[in-house]
């Protein structure tokens, strides 16, 4: 339980260093990286060109970080607030003109040998929108 809640808490610190190696340093090779309300991402190389996307988009920083996990190790999950900034218009979404957020999220994870082999991240796309469109 331990170490499954440590690699948790180090992914989300290499996330707020954006510290994109850092982060898959913490995956399996096939990590299946299920995005709110978007596609499932498979692998590594998918993983690092959404971060990528993200960096440009998005300037966020994670506060009030509660990480759980199951006994036996095998999965986790941790409820945190998003601090944001948006940087760069993302497509299908208001325009971008370095509005700030704060919003409630949570990510849950699987863990097999030591490593994430999936994350799933929620969050409210009706208050990002609302608070960036006011």
């Amino acid at each position: 339980m331990e170490a499954a809640r440590a690699l948790v808490a180090r992914y989300y610190a290499s996330f707020d260093a954006g510290d994109i190696e850092g982060m898959l340093d913490c995956l399996s090779d096939d990590v299946a990286h299920h995005v709110n309300e978007g596609a499932i991402r498979v692998g590594k190389p998918a993983f690092a060109e959404f971060c990528a996307h993200m960096n440009r988009c998005y300037r966020e920083r994670l506060t009030d970080i509660v990480v759980m996990a199951s006994p036996d190790g095998a999965r986790a999950a941790a409820e945190f607030t998003v601090n944001g900034t948006y940087l760069e218009t993302d497509a299908g979404l208001p325009e971008a003109s370095g509005q700030t957020y704060v919003l409630p999220a949570g990510g849950f994870f699987s863990i097999e040998d030591g490593r994430i082999s999936r994350v799933v991240t929620y969050y409210n796309l009706a208050d990002w929108v609302r608070q960036v469109s006011a």
